[in-house]
This record gives structure tokens, sequence and C-alpha cells, in this order.
């Protein structure tokens, strides 16, 4: 037995008594000096025992699932249903072999690896903020060699003409046109449902960007001329401050707009892109229209973009990046639109035409 003196109390008698802390067993008193010299480095509190990998699971669950999305919980509910074969070992004996023993053996794909690691380190914040262990083994754990282990990978597929030909003649749905939108514009999915109406330019036609995943992201986005109609009736049934919003006018979340409106509508077309694919479609448009690499990228901020901002965007006319979006492939009745649209102004209808 390992065990160190905690503090002192007083008998009946008045005498003065060791308490004591159990620190663990160890087979050979080398073994045991060691965990009294690791425990000395780094105490921890032994009054609440050593609690089993589930147990610490459970107390961090309690605490942490309050603030989580439902989304956010069933991924750790996954997540730790993998780990049986460390459920009721003692967590402050767990080491890295162990973790790595269940990344090993649980045969899941590498995204539900992830998910299993990042609970590991969750649970080893929890741990060590309880004084529980001292250690995180969990940036030990290594799931790179399963990179390529995952079944359920996705080729991003752009949307074909047939399946924006049937996109179009649903336009009148308003959820139908998000899914144009992001198509004609080619935002990623989060920057569309972030899009504030104090950054939405109607008149000018083009909206800011002002959060993005990368730096080249930061950027103006043309509003081509059949997808204006659509920014303009959701900027107008908007009584928060977003453009975009669930039925009730609340903020999108991106599990909320994917689980309850694009992806039932893929299902009801029979269609399996992702909102991201509608980025693609945008890109595969852009190139198909020989609109040039320099405009592709202003619009949908690839790589490249703010180097080109500062010396080129300035003498860019936003009306030459909407004709850019205009150029595009639509529907033959769309065109027909977009012609009697730009036939409004006599002195570009020869232009246009042409």
């Amino acid at each position: 037995m390992v065990r160190v003196t905690t503090g002192y109390e007083a008998s009946p008698s008045g005498k003065t008594i060791q308490k004591r802390g159990i620190i663990g067993y160890a087979e050979t008193r080398e073994e045991g000096l060691q965990m009294l010299a690791k425990y000395h480095e780094k105490p921890y509190d032994l009054s609440r025992g050593n609690p089993t990998f589930r147990e610490i699971y459970q107390d961090w669950s309690d605490e942490k699932f309050q603030e989580y999305t439902t989304s956010s919980i069933n991924g750790y509910r996954a997540a730790y249903n993998s780990c049986t074969l460390i459920f009721e070992v003692p967590f402050r004996d767990l080491r890295v072999q162990d973790l790595q023993k269940v990344i090993d053996t649980c045969g899941k794909n590498y995204p539900t690896l992830k998910n299993i690691r990042i609970l590991f380190n969750q649970l080893y914040g929890y741990a060590i903020k309880n004084n529980i262990c001292s250690i995180n083994y969990s940036k030990y754990v290594d799931i790179s060699k399963f990179k390529d282990r995952n079944p359920n990978k996705y080729e991003r597929e752009p949307f074909s003409k047939e399946q924006l030909n049937v996109l179009w003649s649903q336009k009148e749905d308003p959820y139908i046109q998000m899914i144009l939108i992001l198509t004609y514009t080619g935002v990623r999915v989060g920057e569309l449902l972030d899009l504030k109406k104090e950054n939405v330019h109607l008149k000018e036609q083009y909206f800011d960007v002002v959060s993005s995943k990368t730096e080249s992201g930061i950027r103006k986005v043309p509003i081509g001329t059949m997808i204006l109609p659509m920014f303009k009736e959701w900027y107008e049934s908007s009584k928060g401050p977003y453009v975009f919003h669930t039925k009730e006018g609340e903020h999108f979340l991106y599990r909320n707009y994917y689980d309850s409106y694009f992806n039932p509508f893929m299902e009801r077309f029979g269609y399996d892109q992702t909102p991201h694919c509608c980025r693609h479609t945008c890109i595969s448009l852009l190139a198909e229209a020989k609109v040039s690499p320099t405009y592709q990228k202003l619009i949908v901020g690839h790589k490249g973009a703010m180097s080109i901002t500062e010396s080129v965007y300035t003498h860019i006319d936003m009306k030459e990046l909407v004709k850019a979006i205009d150029s595009m492939y639509y529907p033959e009745d769309i065109l027909k639109e977009l012609k009697k649209a730009k036939d409004k102004s006599p002195k570009r209808r020869k232009e246009y035409e042409r």
C-alpha cells in the first residue's frame, strides 16, 4: 500500500493522530516509491478515491451536457460507447497504451476516432481540474494511421444542370431559395447563416462577409440579378439582425438548418449533396462560364484573394462581379427572365444580348 499523510486530528484522549490517504497499491517497494514520487510531484485529491472512467464520464456529462446542443451530446455519447474496454478501469490508473488500445481496436471510422480523442481530452481536463489526476495522457493518443478509414467519406459533388433545373423550378419556396443563394454566391453555409442585415447592400447588389473560416474569406460578395429578389424577400421578412432565419424567426444554427431544412429537401429530390456542394457548384459554373480566375477568387474567397484585393479589387466595379454571377448557368426560362431584367436598361441591352 502506498499512502501519504493528509493531515492530523485529535483523538478523544487528546492525542494527535495522523490522517492518511491511500495513493494506490504496488507489487514492489520500488514501484511504490515511484508512485509516491509522482504524487508528490503533482498531488491530487485522495479523498475522492479513484473513480473509474465510467464514473468520471458520468460526473463530467452531468456538469457539461447542460451547456451543449443535442447533436453535440449525441456525438459525445457515441464516442463514450466506443470505450467499453476501459469503462471500469480506475481513471487515475489509465495510461497512453490503454487509451490507444481503445482507438486501435474499436473499429470506428476516422471522424468517430477524432470524437473519441476529443472526449478523452475533455475527461482529462475535468479530472485534472478536480485533482483526480495530474497528467493528460490523451494528448499522446495517435489516430493519424486511421486517416483513410472513413467509409462515410463524401466526395464533394456539384449539382448537375438537371438538378439545378429542379431547384429553380421550386424557387418560390424560401428555403429552396437559400440553396440557390448558396449556389449562386459560393459562400460557405456558416457565412450565409451568420449574415447580418447591416452587411447587406441591396441597392449596390452585394453583401459583406465580415467573419470567415480563412483570411481570404473576408470579402464583398456580389448578388446576382436572379437571386436579388430572393435576398430582398428574406431581408424584409427578418425581424431580427440576421437575414436568414427559421420559420419561428430565430437565428439559424448549422445543425438546425441542415437537419430541418437542407437535408429534407435533398431526400425529397433524391439528391445526396451537402451544403458545401453548393460552393463547389458555384466554382464549377464560374469556371465553365470562363470567368477569370481573379474574379473567381474574389467571389468565393479562395486563397490569394486577399493579395489580389489590394492591387485589383478597388479598380473593379461591383457590376462586373454581378455580371460574372449572371454569366453562370441558368435554366432557359430563368435566362429569359434574366434578359428581361437586363433589357430594362436600354444602354446595356445590346451588351447583354451579345
